[in-house]
């Protein structure tokens, strides 16, 4: 069975994802989603696996680090030495290998890839996408970290039914739930 990449994302109205090294937006529900989406597995054995660039470990507040209950997988081309924290790959290709081999094919359920911007074009352009779970908020905020384009021909939308439907709403922003996967032909 071949590794599959699972991108999730927020972006609003201009595909902005992040602005200044943090969220532009607080939506606690969109946040448990997140936590919810990436924490959960079938076998209660096993844990998954969040990989993210160096800037998106950094922009997590060091009280919340590593991410609870998931593998952290930091990919940097720095000599980055993150200790127990997380494990530290120079390529998404180097983290795929390593998550999918033992010991860590045992122990990982599913790999999610967190960002940033460069970390989810990486993982779009990989042979392994498979799903991007992204979040339409239907606003526009300042940003200055983007998510990548995404050719929508190569993909089409899907249910999941741990992925709430239709039009949500906190603090006055509306937002959406999207789940795009990878046609089979592609």
């Amino acid at each position: 069975m071949h590794p599959k990449l699972e991108l999730i994302a927020a972006a609003c109205s201009n595909k902005g994802i992040g602005v200044k090294g943090d969220l532009p937006w607080r939506l606690k529900s969109e946040m448990a989603f997140f936590t919810r989406m990436t924490t959960e597995t079938k076998d209660d054995n096993k844990k998954n696996a969040v990989i993210m660039g160096r800037k998106s470990w950094d922009s997590i507040p060091p009280n919340h680090r590593p991410l609870n209950n998931r593998l952290n997988v930091v990919l940097t081309r720095q000599d980055l030495d993150l200790g127990s924290e997380a494990t530290v790959c120079k390529s998404l290709e180097e983290a795929v290998s390593l998550l999918t081999s033992p010991p860590f094919s045992e122990q990982i359920e599913r790999l999610w890839v967190i960002g940033g911007s460069s970390i989810y074009e990486a993982a779009l352009k990989s042979p392994f996408c498979h799903r991007v779970y992204l979040t339409d908020i239907m606003a526009d905020f300042e940003c200055d970290t983007f998510f990548p384009d995404m050719d929508l021909g190569k993909f089409e939308l899907v249910e999941d039914p741990a992925v709430p439907d239709g039009i949500q709403e906190e603090k006055g922003i509306r937002f959406k739930y999207q789940v795009f996967q990878l046609k089979q032909d592609n």
